[in-house]
């Protein structure tokens, strides 16, 4: 889908929060790295889907009244074969609709696991006085937990970038801790002004998620991913 009809579609709907898949959709037409996200909307049609992709895959349910996907059984990982995937569809269909009775689904994604890598976030929010701000820090459950991130205004240098990144306490984790595969600095950088361009030319965006985005020491991609628009 182009980013006319995703948006076109939000508005007929009258939604402000985008879909995982239409959220990468938008991110993949500005070059943003993202893992690749298919919709299943049955049993069979995640199996096929599955097999395309290629084992493992991770699957998530679809749906933007579901706030906690994890917490309601909305998310399978690690899933290895066809039959798997089709449990898993049914599995989450099952759980979701228990938390959230009155929830429209509009299906499973079906996306390739990604190689782990050093967990980091990056997102956008708006502030009343300065307009966007870019955030980033450690991603996944980190962000909640320890909340090390750092902020810049947008529209931002690669300068900026590589200021915030250094920012965090968790900075050395990213150059390597112990032996561990360390992350490729500039290309972070350059991700992180990639994200700050996006959002200076897309005015209708108001929140943006990028979590968990895997840093390699060859690149980097981001697993989910969510947009919020502003009301019409």
């Amino acid at each position: 889908m182009t980013k006319a009809e995703i948006l076109g579609q939000a508005r007929k709907e009258k939604r402000v929060l985008l879909t995982e898949i239409e959220s990468k959709e938008l991110l993949k037409g500005a070059k943003i790295p993202v893992v690749d996200a298919r919709l299943a909307t049955s049993k069979a049609g995640a199996m096929e889907l599955a097999k395309k992709v290629g084992f493992p895959v991770a699957m998530k349910i679809v749906s933007v009244d579901v706030t906690h996907k994890s917490d309601s059984g909305g998310v399978k990982l690690g899933i290895a074969n066809a039959t798997q995937a089709g449990k898993a569809y049914t599995d989450i269909l099952a759980g979701v609709k228990k938390h959230y009775p009155k929830a429209k689904i509009l299906g499973v994604s079906v996306q390739k696991m990604a190689r782990p890598g050093v967990e980091v976030i990056i997102g956008m929010t708006k502030d009343a006085q300065f307009g966007p701000v870019i955030m980033f820090g450690l991603g996944g459950i980190l962000v909640e937990v320890l909340k090390d991130v750092s902020f810049r205004i947008v529209p931002m240098t690669k300068r900026d970038a590589s200021e915030m990144i250094s920012e965090i306490k968790g900075y050395p984790l990213l150059k390597g801790y112990r032996g561990s595969e360390p992350a490729n600095i500039p290309y972070l950088e350059e991700l992180i002004v990639k994200v700050s361009d996006f959002v200076d030319k897309n005015p209708e965006i108001k929140e943006l998620d990028l979590n968990p985005v895997f840093a390699y020491k060859d690149g980097a991609v981001a697993v989910d991913a969510r947009v919020i628009l502003e009301p019409a």
